[in-house]
């Protein structure tokens, strides 16, 4: 296999995350102190006061600005109660427009944050009252609809079950936020996106890798091996647009030096709300040495399912129970998709005790079926279901353009892949064909119409849309109020996307058509075609877009109007 050029990540997290820690702490009480002992920065009840405004931060070794909520990056974790009506006034005192979106949480659409579609965003100086009853209960968060998420405006969000019969028994409760910080202007990286795709990409393959596959492998295979990929101009390394050339990984606002750190002794089960806040950032998560028994995705409960590994894209949620067997301490281990660098945490019985901090795992390539779907005869695909796609999908005119470097014909539709960089591991790691609802179809209808809808984009003018048209060229979709609607999303990319779509449950079918798992953000891997059901039963104006930040800024975004 190639060597994958990978800059020394260990040593310079090291030194930038001490430098963070300690001028945080100067800063603000939110330190990793407070999740490690009971929190001051958890706020519960019926009624909030958030102020969003500039925090001066150090996370790197260079001063920076970050937009926090209540003088904490993180925000406050808010605790609510389902079948309670909250008021949440918001107060911006940053010199420019600014949102909260409350995301996963069933509500109106005036109340939904998203500035452009229902909502005018709130002014310098302004204050907006939120106002909605909790119709569900679960691990969800709130984050800036602006570039403002990429500069700490995110918080967790908890909504206990008026009912707690069917709830797990636990001794402690950790919402656990992974997210990604740079100190660039989130206006630069975009800048720096649209100039070259691959800016932040240092893994890219060279002619030394090239040199070294024709000493193992022979010069014809080694050949065969880039054909495909040197033919369409795309590159085996894009599983990420930013990596730790400009990230710096937090857990709960932690560096990885910083070591955010969560009490747990032996013999109790521990609850980690895991919440994917990274603007640009998947995250492989484990914690070596323990089984992770997953219990919910996106606030809704699952048949529980035990695994080594699991993935969150930006947007999703992950519940997890982990019972402590020992004294010893044990490392929550978050390392990004592209494995470029990592957030990690530990638990552990006392406050300054850690574990062993696992290697990164070394940077695999994409294959062929990342890119070709079900047509793909070679490439490694483990053990998973080789499924052929449904039918063959309508690409739009629309598709057929500059804006577009690829059209997948035969995407996959299995769900029991993990994605690139975890096949044949070696762990147990969670797919969405793991993923049981425990509550099943809300609405048995069979949908009066499909929607086709394709992921597309330019990866190296970093153009990216729905159908080959962003936000501005489109128009919106329209779903009559009550409707029951397939949506299958075509992902035409060699890029995993989030989508997310706001005021409705996405209810993703198995690739038999038999319904799988309810969520808010679906992700949708390399060439591959997922269908999820949708029930129109949220009227007004709605976003529905890919969770990573700067592919939603590009474009691939579309308003869903439901009247």
């Amino acid at each position: 296999m190639s060597q994958i050029y990978r800059p020394d990540v260990t040593r310079r997290r090291f030194v930038k995350g001490v430098v963070g820690v300690s001028a945080l702490a100067l800063l603000s009480p939110y330190s990793k102190m407070a999740w490690a002992t009971p929190s001051t920065s958890e706020l519960s009840g019926t009624e909030f006061d958030l102020e969003v405004a500039p925090l001066p931060v150090n996370f790197t070794g260079t001063d920076s600005t970050a937009t926090a909520v209540n003088g904490l990056v993180p925000g406050p974790i808010l605790r609510v109660r389902e079948g309670d009506t909250v008021a949440i006034r918001v107060t911006n005192r940053l010199h420019e427009m600014t949102t909260i979106h409350w995301h996963g949480i069933i509500l109106d659409a005036g109340m939904d944050g998203v500035p452009g579609i229902s909502f005018p965003g709130i002014e310098p100086g302004e204050t907006f009252v939120h106002r909605f009853k909790l119709v569900q209960s679960g691990t969800y968060w709130y984050h800036a609809h602006t570039l403002h998420e990429q500069t700490g405006s995110y918080g967790a969000l908890i909504v206990e079950p008026a009912d707690a019969s069917n709830e797990p028994r636990v001794d402690r409760d950790y919402p656990v936020m992974l997210s990604d910080w740079t100190d660039e202007n989130p206006v630069n990286v975009y800048l720096n996106l649209k100039k070259m795709g691959g800016y932040y990409n240092y893994q890219r393959l060279t002619a030394g890798d090239f040199l070294d596959d024709m000493k193992l492998l022979g010069m014809g295979t080694a050949i065969s091996k880039r054909r495909i990929w040197n033919r369409t101009r795309m590159s085996q390394t894009d599983f990420s647009d930013v990596s730790a050339a400009t990230y710096t990984y937090l857990m709960n606002g932690t560096s990885p030096a910083g070591n955010w750190t969560g009490l747990a002794k032996k013999g109790e089960r521990v609850r980690l709300r895991f919440i994917g806040a990274g603007t640009a950032t998947y995250f492989d998560v484990r914690i070596p040495g323990l089984k992770l028994t997953v219990i919910s995705t996106d606030g809704q409960r699952v048949e529980p399912v035990v695994v080594d590994e699991f993935r969150i894209g930006p947007g999703e949620t992950y519940d997890v129970l982990v019972d402590i067997p020992d004294d010893d301490a044990y490392t929550i281990f978050a390392q990004s998709m592209d494995r470029s660098g990592y957030a990690r945490g530990t638990l552990s019985p006392k406050v300054g005790v850690e574990a062993a901090l696992p290697a990164l795992d070394s940077p695999a390539l994409l294959e062929p079926v990342d890119m070709m779907g079900a047509m793909a005869q070679g490439g490694a695909m483990g053990g998973m279901t080789r499924t052929m796609s449904r039918k063959r999908p309508n690409h739009a005119r629309t598709e057929y353009g500059p804006g577009v470097d690829m059209r997948v014909d035969n995407p996959r539709v299995n769900l029991d892949d993990p994605g690139p960089g975890l096949r044949d591991n070696g762990r147990r790691v969670l797919t969405y064909a793991d993923l049981k609802s425990v509550e099943g179809v809300t609405d048995p209808r069979a949908p009066s119409r499909d929607i086709e809808l394709h992921l597309t984009g330019n990866m190296e003018r970093f153009i990216w849309s729905i159908d080959g048209l962003k936000l501005n060229e489109a128009k919106p979709l329209h779903f009559p109020k009550g409707e029951r609607v397939r949506v299958i999303l075509h992902n035409d990319s060699t890029m995993a996307h989030p989508m997310h779509l706001h005021g409705m449950w996405s209810e993703l079918e198995s690739p038999d058509g038999q319904f799988q798992v309810r969520k808010h953000t679906v992700s949708v891997q390399p060439a591959q075609s997922v269908s999820m059901l949708v029930t129109a039963d949220a009227e007004g104006r709605w976003a529905f877009h890919c969770h990573l930040l700067y592919h939603m800024a590009a474009g691939m975004f579309r308003e869903v109007v439901v009247a």
